[in-house]
């Protein structure tokens, strides 16, 4: 079983669920914590940069998922590869993240 189209659907995966807060945060004209912002990760980038940023993200998920192999939902390696790199995405921000915006425990790291 070839692992590149799973690498490539994990990383897709990654890609399309980080588009989501920063189209959403653009689109609600706020900014947000970028790879543009000074310094990188922690300064907030402005609505426009957030929304092409986000984009970006989504082209590259598109190509990662739809131009790599022969991805199927129906099949559940394809699915659980795409799945698996958006959770860990997803649980990576919101640790990240909830430090800038009171989303983690108090006296929680």
């Amino acid at each position: 079983m070839p692992w590149l189209p799973f690498l490539s659907y994990f990383f897709g995966g990654v890609f399309l669920a980080n588009a989501i807060p920063h189209v959403i945060s653009g689109m609600l004209g706020r900014p947000f914590q970028s790879p543009f912002a000074k310094p990188p990760g922690k300064g907030l980038s402005s609505s426009t940069v957030n929304v092409l940023w986000g984009f970006f993200n989504i082209v590259l998920g598109y190509l990662l998922v739809c131009r790599v192999g022969d991805f199927r939902l129906q099949n559940t390696a394809d699915a659980t590869a795409l799945g698996a790199g958006a959770f860990l995405i997803a649980l990576s921000s919101a640790r990240q993240f909830g430090r800038f915006h009171g989303g983690n425990a108090p006296g929680r790291p």
